[in-house]
């Protein structure tokens, strides 16, 4: 249960709710199609509705809900053609980062990323799905900023929150995590040695991996994909 504050005012209200939320759905406590209500949610917050109306709102932009007109709120289904879209303007932008960091990669640098290693390498020892993603998230923020483009990280982060929930089924349903790992030590291995386009190879080829992710997964839940597309 959340604790609640008297003293929250409407944007820290929103931000409470958006954020636990957000892990929810994410970490799939709240699985694809489950119907969430303003009400519920404002009781359980301990809130009025305006705030949980705004945090829906937030979320539905993240493509995380859906919000029907007299119909109830639900936790969206995958949708094939949006995460095509995310991916691709994630691509764009991280195939630019990954030049970047290969030409401004500085020895500090090269050391922030065998530390990030490092910790990733150390959940393999006792698997930690949400750590894991945490780690993942903070390893593409260090190559945008040995990019000097810091900026960079808020477009990834916003396309790459839309597909995180795929990310976490497999993840935990294919033991993913050793080939990620293998991923961004080709990535960190070439930023470090400067070579830029073998950099965006290994980058892309990273974020192909979702791929069998999503055929396996619609195999197996084909009720998690939109109607049409199932």
């Amino acid at each position: 249960m959340v604790e609640t504050s008297q003293g929250w005012d409407r944007r820290t209200g929103v931000d409470v709710v958006t954020n636990h939320l957000y892990e929810e759905i994410v970490s799939l406590q709240l699985l694809p199609g489950t119907k969430i209500s303003e009400a519920e949610i404002a009781t359980r917050f301990g809130v009025s509705r305006q705030p949980v109306r705004d945090a829906f709102t937030r979320l539905a932009n993240l493509d995380l809900l859906l919000i029907r007109p007299q119909k109830a709120t639900e936790v969206r289904r995958f949708s094939v053609k949006a995460i095509e879209t995310a991916r691709f303007v994630r691509a764009a932008v991280e195939a630019e980062v990954l030049r970047r960091a290969a030409r401004l990669c500085t020895d500090a640098g090269g050391r922030a990323l065998d530390e990030a290693l490092a910790a990733q390498r150390a959940l393999l020892r006792d698997p930690d799905y949400a750590a894991f993603g945490a780690q993942d998230y903070a390893f593409h923020k260090l190559l945008c900023e040995i990019a000097e483009a810091p900026f960079a990280f808020d477009v990834i982060q916003t396309e790459k929150a839309k597909v995180d929930r795929l990310c976490m089924l497999g993840l935990s349903k294919e033991d993913r995590m050793p080939q990620l790992i293998d991923d961004h030590t080709a990535i960190a291995d070439a930023v470090r040695a400067g070579r830029a386009e073998e950099a965006v190879a290994a980058g892309m080829v990273h974020l192909s991996r979702l791929d069998s992710t999503i055929a396996s997964i619609r195999e197996r839940n084909a009720a998690y994909f939109e109607a049409e597309e199932a």
